[in-house]
């Protein structure tokens, strides 16, 4: 598998994503951060095969438009941001729905198990979708996205796509998906993000995209992109940078 699974060229969409390019090396974990409206989510659905655009998205070495939604699901998971569940299903079937196809049944059933350990769900298999509080749907989610590209199930599996994934858990949830996401990442899946909590993202992300009103500001490592003067710019307010115990850390201020 080539060492770069994700190339984007020139890639847009009208006006809420002028082009932009990018090379993703394996097992990377990038967020892309920027104010509300600045085309995170579009940028997502773009790279997912979602949303039709201008430009050339490489995935695997194949065109992305090019693959069906069969072949899409096999290399790639896409968690959009949240919706209230509709259907009446318990949770472990619409986990099942998720399995790869043709996966080792055995397999998957112990990697549900893990994962919902993890995400502290054991309890909550047989519940229905409709009776989850907001985390717990998010959460179940979550896994099932994780289960869809988890590559002792699905070794063709390479980019994994999550829009606010934090979004309604606690901080031991979000503990637990950060755990999950470096496992994924470890075992070479390639995994971004679309974050607001700057300081989470200046601890976890190897690399950080910064959008704003469609336009890509900057990308690179997260220690050499991520700077009051670049922040300030991107939010349009007053940054500072603390240390604490050899760690940093932005806080903001005033407006400019």
């Amino acid at each position: 598998m080539s060492t770069k699974p994700l190339i984007l060229h020139n890639v847009s969409v009208g006006t809420r994503l002028l082009p932009f390019s990018a090379q993703v090396e394996r097992g990377a974990l990038i967020h892309i951060i920027g104010p509300n409206g600045a085309g995170k989510s579009t940028l997502l659905a773009r790279i997912a095969g979602i949303l039709p655009g201008e430009g050339r998205v490489m995935l695997n070495q194949q065109n992305l438009d090019a693959l069906t939604p069969a072949e899409l699901a096999r290399c790639r998971g896409y968690l959009h941001q949240q919706q209230q569940p509709s259907a009446l299903m318990p949770v472990f079937q619409y986990l099942a729905l998720h399995q790869p196809v043709g996966c080792d049944l055995a397999l998957a059933d112990r990697v549900v198990g893990d994962l919902a350990t993890s995400l502290a769900l054991g309890d909550k298999l047989s519940r229905p979708l409709t009776q989850l509080s907001g985390g717990e749907w998010q959460r179940v989610r979550i896994a099932a996205i994780c289960l869809q590209v988890w590559p002792a199930l699905n070794p063709q599996a390479s980019l994994l796509l999550l829009d606010e994934p934090m979004n309604s858990l606690d901080i031991s949830q979000q503990a637990a998906v950060d755990q999950l996401l470096h496992q994924l990442t470890d075992a070479g899946i390639s995994v971004i993000v679309s974050a607001h909590d700057l300081n989470h993202t200046q601890l976890h992300a190897h690399q950080v995209w910064m959008l704003r009103a469609g336009v890509m500001q900057d990308q690179g490592p997260t220690t050499e992109v991520m700077t009051v003067k670049s922040l300030s710019k991107l939010y349009g307010i007053n940054f500072r940078e603390l240390e604490s115990e050899g760690q940093r850390w932005f806080i903001y201020q005033n407006h400019i």
